[in-house]
Parts: C-alpha cells; structure tokens; sequence
C-alpha cells in the first residue's frame, strides 16, 4: 500500500516529535555553544554514547506516558497534542519516502 499524506497523522507525528524529542533533554545539547572545530563534519561523533543513551531514554518515557493517556486517557492526550501542535505551526510536513536502511538493530 502506498502512504499518503494526511494532515491530521501528519499533525498528531509533529505534535509526539515536539513533545517527546523537542522539548526533552535534546534541548540541553541543543543550548550550547556549537563546536568550531568539529561542526559539519559527520565522521566526528557530536554527542557522546551516554547522551544518546539519555536522549533514547527521554524519548521512550514520554512517548510511553502520551501513548498511554492516549488509551486510558484520551482528553488529556488531546490536550497534550493540542500544546504540542503549537510548537509545530511552521514545521515542514512529513516525507513520504522510505527512510535509508541503517543497518541491523544492536544485539
């Protein structure tokens, strides 16, 4: 089946992004200085494993708490999306395409 555009998933997907990742501690790496040295050059690691870790588990807590008000709490989760989607007025819509493969999953 070929995905398609609608606006209100592409919404609600913004509006968890905002929520989850955002507005979580990525915002603490975000508000630093950037480093001159290495800035642009992918081959050099701009996070370290034990902030990835956090921001992996940041993440997962969140989506976990707004997915589980979304089934045993739907009005509060729609005014959790409804705050989220404020953040996200001027956010690009999704694309569609399929993302690049990175691989096999950790073991």
């Amino acid at each position: 089946m070929k995905i398609t555009l609608d606006p209100e998933i592409a919404s609600e997907a913004k509006a968890l992004v905002a929520l989850a990742f955002r507005n979580g501690c990525i915002e603490n790496l975000h508000s630093g200085s950037p480093c001159l040295t290495c800035s642009g050059r992918p081959e050099i690691s701009h996070i370290t494993q034990e902030e990835m870790k956090g921001l992996m588990k940041s993440a997962v807590d969140a989506l976990y708490r707004l997915l589980w008000l979304r089934e045993y709490d739907p009005h509060s989760y729609q005014e959790r999306l409804a705050l989220g989607r404020r953040y996200t007025l001027h956010w690009d819509e999704p694309e569609l395409k399929k993302p690049a493969d990175r691989g096999s999953p950790p073991k």
